[in-house]
């Protein structure tokens, strides 16, 4: 597997693992509908391509042993739930038409990037949430259109597999966060949105959060997840893997972590109304243990202190 594309290439994952690859001596082509935002791209080639059109989709997997398919519609979830039928639309003809596509051109691996929304709502209930296992996914009933999305496609994967041969690999995603990703303008999420918040706070300030803050997620920093992204491809599992930390905490206690972070004084945080997802979600990493003898490791109290940096930098300049 020399010659990788990585779909999604101008996004915040993507952009991240096109780096990682190119480090470790792959090719590299990188494809997305607009260039990485704040940094140049590492790729050997980098096309401007829609990946929701099928020419485009045989254009860029046009001589490649294995494919990332990173690219989606996706945000944080201000911008999911009010868009939902978009949302779905659109990413379900990006993941039929790269897969196919694909397929056709001979790719012999193909990665699909699933998410934590898959798992039912009911399993996410509380905040004392029990980490959601792979086979907790069914019987289905996912978050969203996007859930659903994300669950038909490793669906589809799983069906070409069986009938054609290509060898498929998923991973579902807990909340991806670190430098160089969206901060602003409703698609960013949550550990960006709260280091934008603190950044722009003044000394004595408040920053939103929305609901009570004490539901809980589990965050995965950017650096574990690209070396996770390798590891799983370059694996022999088929079925799905969680990508994430294990380490959960609440909304307030993330938004304190940065305001520690920020170095700021008396900064408190003001509940108001606003989407909030599930009450809680955390990653069982145990498959992913047995399969990879590997998983994240990056606590977030260290994760964000990059994160923040950067973006209260961005800030500044801006």
């Amino acid at each position: 597997m020399n010659r990788l594309l990585v779909t999604g290439a101008g996004g915040f994952i993507g952009h991240h693992l096109v780096t990682y690859l190119k480090q470790r001596g792959y090719w590299v082509r990188g494809v997305d509908i607009k260039l990485p935002e704040f940094t140049k791209s590492d790729a050997d080639e980098f096309d401007l391509l829609d990946m929701r059109r099928w020419e485009s989709c045989l254009q860029a997997t046009k001589g490649i042993d294995a494919v990332y398919a990173l690219a989606a519609d996706m945000g944080g979830m201000g911008y999911l739930s009010a868009n939902q039928a978009s949302v779905l639309r659109n990413n379900a003809l990006i993941n039929f038409h790269t897969l196919d596509a694909a397929r056709e051109n001979g790719a012999s691996r193909y990665l699909f990037s699933s998410s934590a929304c898959v798992y039912p709502e009911s399993l996410q209930s509380r905040t004392d949430v029990a980490p959601l296992r792979e086979s907790d996914a069914y019987p289905a009933a996912p978050q969203d259109a996007y859930g659903w999305e994300k669950l038909i496609g490793e669906r589809t994967l799983q069906y070409y597999s069986a009938e054609y041969g290509i060898q498929t690999r998923i991973v579902r995603f807990h909340n991806i966060y670190g430098p160089f990703g969206t901060y602003d303008g409703g698609r960013e999420k949550v550990p960006a949105a709260l280091c934008r918040k603190v950044a722009v706070a003044p000394e004595g300030g408040s920053i939103e959060i929305w609901g009570d803050g004490f539901q809980t997620r589990s965050f995965c920093y950017i650096d574990d997840c690209v070396e996770g992204l390798q590891r799983v491809m370059c694996s022999d599992q088929a079925g799905p893997l969680n990508l994430g930390s294990d380490q959960m905490v609440t909304i307030n206690t993330l938004a304190n972590i940065i305001i520690d972070i920020s170095g700021k004084k008396d900064i408190t945080l003001r509940h108001v109304d606003g989407p909030q997802g599930v009450r809680g979600r955390n990653s069982d990493n145990t498959l992913l243990r047995e399969v990879l003898a590997w998983e994240p490791s990056t606590r977030i109290e260290d994760g964000l202190v990059p994160t923040y940096r950067w973006i209260d930098q961005m800030v500044r300049d801006h």
